[in-house]
Formats: C-alpha cells, structure tokens, sequence
C-alpha cells in the first residue's frame, strides 16, 4: 500500500494475508506505542468477538456462520487499520490537515440530506433567472454560482479528506450522483473527489459506490469518470479482506462493452503516459519548423508582423512557397499526432497552470463551464468573446486547459498584430483541421478527463502529498497496468492483452509489457506472444515458418555462439525467402565461424556479384578470404574498403590481422592503432593457428604503442 505510516506495516501485513487474530495482535502492539482510548475500545471489542470464535473452534464445534463470521471480523479490523492510515497521512501532510481543516472549521450541516438540499436548491434558482429581469440577472447568476462554488469546493475537500464511509453514506451519495436533479458538473466534481479519496485509502463502499454509478448513470460523463475512478482505485492487496472486489469485477465483465470500454482505456492511458515524449517531439521538431516561417516575429510588446523583403521574390520566387509548404506539413503532423491519441497540448498548458484559479484542487477536475466565478472576471474582459467561445466549444481540449485558455486571452489576444485581430473582429478566423468539434463519444470524453487527472498529478504544486497513479510506479500493483491485473486474468480482457503489449512495445514501455506478458495465459500464448517474450525457439515450434520467429532464433543462437543452430535456421530462412541478402550474408557469417569457408565463399561470391556496392558483403568476403589464407585478394577489398567514406574501427582492426599474417608487421601496427582498441587481441586462437604465437603478440603490442 502506497504511502503507508512504517508503524502500520506489521498491520496491513496481516491484514492482506487475510490473518485476522495477528492483525489483532499487531494493531495492539501499535495502540500501546500511540495510545487512543476510541479505538482501543472498538479494537477490544472485536478481539472479545474474535476470541469466542476462536474458543468454540478450538473445542471442535462446527460452526457453519464461522467463515461469514471471521470475514465480517477481518473488514472490521481493516476499518479501524485504515481510519488510522488515514490520520497518520493527514498528519504528515501540511497541505492534507489544511484542506481537511478547510472543509470543517466552518460550523455545517455535512448531512447527506443537506448537500443535496444545497445541490437541488441551486440547480431550481437557477432555472427561475430566466424569469427575472435582464437588468439583474447577470449579477444575481454570479451571486448564485460564486456561492455554490464556494459550496462545491468545501465538499470536494470534505470527501478529499473524509475516513471510510459506511453503507448508509455509501447509499446516500450513490442516489445523489444518479439524480436528474443534481447538477451533472457537481456529479462529475463528486466522482473525482471520491476517486482521489479511494486512491489514497482503499474504502469498500466507495468503490462500490463508483461501479454502480458507472453501471447505472444516464449522463456520460459522470459514467466516465466512475469508470477511470473504479479502475484506478482496484487493489490486489484487498482481496483477501473484501472477495467482493472481484464479484463485482466479474459481473461488469459479463458485458462486452465494458470488456472494450476497459480495453480502450488501458490504451488511452498509455498515450497519456505518452504526453512528455509527444511534448517533445512538438518542442524540438515541429515548433522549429512552424517558426522559421517568419511572417511574424514574438517581441517584448507581443506578436509583430515582419515587413517584407521586395527582393526576396525577384532572388528567391518560390521561397513563400517552400515555406507554406513546410508550414502545412509540421501542422498536419501534429494534426495526426492529435488524431492518434496523441496529447498534443500538454507542453503549451503547462506553464498556463501557475494562475490563481488553480490555487483550489477542485479547479483541476471541475468541468468547464464559462460561469464559473473564477475565471469572471477574464471573460467580462475578453476582447474576442465570439472568437474565444468557439475555440472552447470546439477545440480538443481538456478542461483545466480550457480554463487557462480563458484566462491566457485576454493577455494573448491584446498582443496580436493589427491584421490578425481584423482577421478574428471579422470571423474569418478558423480552427481548421484542429477544431474536430464537440464529441461526445465514451471514449472521446474518456481521454478529455485522463487529460485533466494528467495534468493534475503532474502540476498541482501538492500531489507528492497524494497517491498519484502516474508515477513510475515501483509497487507490486501498477494501476497504469491494470490489465494486468490477478482481477481481470481468466476473462474477456485475456483476449485483448495482445494488442495492448503491441501497443506498449511501439511506445517502448518495455516493463509494462513484460508484466502483461506474464498475466496473458497460456492458451493466448502464440508465436507472437513467445517472440515478444523473446523465447525464439519456442515461437519456432508454435510457427515453424514464422519469419520474425526464425531470425530472432537464428540472432539467438548467434549470440550464444551456437553457430551450427544458427546456421540451421538461416537455411530454413532461405528456403522460405530464396536470395535474401541479410540472411545468405548472415548464414556466410555463420560458416566463417564454422571455418566451412568453401560454403561461404559460394554465398559471398554471389552476394558481391548482385550487390557489388554493398559495404557490408564486401567486409564479410574480405574476412572470410583472410580467414582462408587468400591474403592477396583480401588485402585488395581493404584497400577498397580503405578509401570509401563508411570505414569503421573493425575494418582497420580484420585489415591488421590480414596484413599482420602477411607479414606486412608495421602497415598492421598502423591499422591496429586507427582501431577502437589497438592493443586488445580477441582472437589469439585464430592467430595461432596462423603461427602467430603468444610472444609475437607481446611484441606487436610495444610496437602499436611506440
């Protein structure tokens, strides 16, 4: 368990053993060291309970409400460990005691009947504005939403902070996220303040409370959240402590739209994984080329508009051109960047996130909506509302880069040249191919809030105080991994895991996708599966005529210096692909090793005949003449090789050998000392069965380096 007090820890070992008595023992020891009454009342309670138990079993009596019994014991322990977890964090945290500190110093009515009182009362007095005065409406709507925000952000911290719920809460707050007439933005602000909630402490309740809600809400993007919150909030550690985890898992997993939806957001979140990677890509590669079209120039006072040059079309008449071009080019390539998944905006906002309006948690995850109070007073001072609303409602934005958008603007906007802001006054302005418009698909608003929770975990100035499931996570349980999971293993998802591993090896998360190996079982386990793996041979005898099986074996062998088998799986390789070059030059490679260099020699000589220009045939026929005393016609392909422009430390390494057996000493000393290591002699076999002894060698070593 992440974040966990060290004092804690001889506890939870217990309790995620599912050892109910020694985890009695162990919270005992604990109380002693850091004593409270409360709890230690409620401890011995359940001690006296377990005893008794404990005491008929002992006698031998049968007792078929035992294992029902030692459960309901064992969740009740853990909620005595968990409030304590719970304590100890909020006590090491600054931040944590402050915000629960906010939620409470207050005097209020935190009763379920009086948030959704609150909530309902809202939602009503704003549907009667419409009845009052144009004159008075607009200050009576920011009255209205500025107290609920105040309202709404004290709840978010309140469940942000709250201990573990108990069924009647649970049920409370379920019906109030499924009501039509709660507003669906507090809806959505409740998922995700539960979600972080659950993150930190595991709570039974209120992870059943986020798969209901994902089951039964009407409204899209409260169902979506529940989704990402259930699934990041799973824990393995639990399941000997509440079975009903994976109950409730194998019954959403009878549906095969929430096999996909779970197989979609696996994949969506390894693109969010993916946001500092793209952000470079944007920063080092595309940005350089948008810049050097040089129309305008970024000054201290904004953009500026650079004059023309009148001979530049008289010297150069298609440069405009060539620089629309690369222009259109870089900008379609982030456009397909963004059409991939790719999170294109994440380097752009990042810096936009140091504005006040961010100072609250809760306006990380709220979503936007152009009434919220605190960014007011940015929108009554937009120059280009028109320009700026259209740019919200449709570019692919998440919403905390929404937010920073607004409040960028007014700045932004202010400073642009003359002609472009005549350009927007007369709404010719347009997105383009990036303004894909509204989607409100599942998956779209999926990724808009990993976005969100993305940008959060990342850049709010408090999340070390949080559990953040975007870490390089080094537990047992990586929720940015849940595939792999003992959860979902023997389900629908089995079948799926294929394509996430492709998926995680094209975006190189090569740890990732071996811990999803591991979790795919054997009657998934395919050629593709066993090359990934990289057990070649075994890929070979699921698919003998698998060409990636066959080479990665051949490379294998190769390597383990198993010539003979390597050379076996070139032959199969050339009869299913006849004349192939890398594998007629590797099998030649293969037989130099083998000292079979007839063989070889018939391979090269046919390979330097189709592809005479070929450096590499041309470094293989040389060694392998060398290695069969033809010196005279090897020295002439060095000295070939010697005045071409790709000559490596190698060559000049094998040209030594040739002209060291030679008998050409000094022209060898030369060519070694132009090598990586002059002095390094890996093959003193093969010099010595070209009668070149130890003594030599020690004599050509001085000689290299005088």
């Amino acid at each position: 368990m992440k974040s966990l007090d060290h004092s804690l820890e001889p506890v939870f070992r217990q309790i995620r053993e599912g050892n109910c008595g020694m985890a009695i023992a162990e919270l005992e020891v604990y109380l002693s060291a850091w004593p409270d009454g409360q709890t230690t009342d409620r401890l011995n309670v359940l001690k006296e309970e377990y005893e008794l138990m404990a005491g008929y079993w002992r006698k031998g009596v049968d007792d078929p409400q035992r294992q029902e019994q030692y459960q309901r014991l064992l969740q009740q322990v853990y909620l005595i460990f968990a409030n304590i977890a719970m304590y100890r964090r909020l006590q090491a945290s600054s931040f944590l005691v402050a915000l629960h500190q906010s939620a409470r110093k207050q005097v209020r009515d935190w009763s379920l009947s009086a948030i959704r009182h609150e909530m309902e009362n809202f939602v009503s007095e704003i549907a009667m504005l419409e009845f009052e005065a144009e004159n008075k409406r607009k200050e009576k709507s920011r009255a209205l939403y500025k107290a609920h925000q105040q309202q709404v952000n004290m709840l978010f911290n309140y469940i942000v902070t709250s201990r573990m719920w108990t069924n009647s809460v649970g049920k409370g707050f379920t019906e109030l996220l499924l009501s039509p007439t709660i507003d669906n933005i507090d809806q959505q602000l409740i998922v995700s303040a539960i979600t972080i909630s659950l993150m930190s402490q595991f709570d039974m309740v209120k992870f059943r409370l986020l798969t209901d809600v994902y089951r039964q809400a009407t409204d899209e993007h409260v169902r979506q959240r529940a989704l990402v919150g259930w699934v990041f909030s799973l824990d393995d550690t639990m399941r000997n402590v509440y079975p009903e985890q994976q109950t409730i898992v194998d019954d959403l997993l009878k549906s095969d739209a929430v096999c996909q939806e779970l197989t979609e957001l696996q994949m969506q979140l390894l693109l969010t994984l993916n946001a500092e990677k793209d952000n470079d890509i944007i920063r080092n590669e595309i940005m350089p080329d948008l810049m050097k079209n040089d129309a305008f120039q970024i000054t201290r006072n904004g953009i500026e508009e650079v004059e023309e040059d009148p001979l530049e079309d008289v010297l150069h008449p298609d440069a405009s051109e060539r620089r629309m071009e690369q222009l259109e080019a870089s900008m379609q390539r982030m456009i397909d960047m963004q059409k991939q998944g790719s999170d294109v905006y994440f380097g752009g906002f990042a810096q936009m996130k140091r504005y006040p309006f961010f100072y609250d948690m809760s306006n990380w995850l709220v979503p936007f909506y152009i009434d919220h109070p605190d960014i007011a007073q940015f929108v009554d001072r937009l120059e280009f509302q028109r320009f700026v609303r259209s740019i919200l409602s449709k570019g692919p934005f998440c919403n905390s880069d929404k937010y920073s958008f607004v409040i960028a603007s007014m700045e932004v906007l202010s400073r642009l040249p003359a002609s472009i802001r005549d350009v927007i006054r007369s709404n010719e302005a347009s997105l383009g191919e990036l303004a894909l418009g509204e989607n409100q698909t599942s998956a779209y608003l999926r990724r808009i809030y990993l976005m969100d929770l993305y940008r959060f975990f990342r850049l709010f100035p408090n999340r070390a105080a949080l559990n953040n499931p975007f870490e390089d996570s080094t537990q047992e349980y990586d929720t940015l991994n849940f595939f792999s999971y003992v959860f979902f293993a023997g389900t629908q998802l089995d079948a799926q895991k294929h394509s996430v591993v492709r998926m995680m090896k094209k975006y190189q998360f090569d740890k990732m996708a071996k811990n999803m190996l591991i979790a795919i079982p054997r009657r998934y386990r395919d050629a593709q599966y066993y090359i990934w793996a990289e057990q070649y041979e075994k890929a070979v005898e699921v698919d003998p005529s698998n060409e990636q099986a066959l080479s990665g074996a051949a490379r294998h062998a190769f390597k383990n210096s198993e010539y003979d088998k390597a050379n076996d799986y070139y032959d199969r390789l050339l009869l299913l692909f006849p004349g192939k070059k890398n594998y007629m030059l590797n099998k030649a490679v293969c037989l130099v090793q083998l000292e079979d260099y007839e063989e070889a020699l018939k391979l090269l000589y046919e390979l330097d005949y189709e592809y005479a220009d070929d450096v590499n045939v041309q470094r293989v026929l040389a060694w392998t003449l060398t290695c069969d005393s033809r010196l005279e016609q090897a020295a002439a392909i060095y000295e070939q090789l010697m005045t071409g422009e790709k000559v490596i430390a190698e060559d000049h390494l094998n040209y030594g050998y040739c002209l060291w057996v030679m008998g050409r000493i000094d022209d060898a000393a030369e060519h070694f000392r132009k090598s990586n290591n002059p002095i390094d002699f890996p093959d003193i076999y093969w010099l010595s069965k070209r009668g070149i002894d130890k003594l030599q060698i020690r004599m050509m070593k001085a000689l290299i380096r005088s």
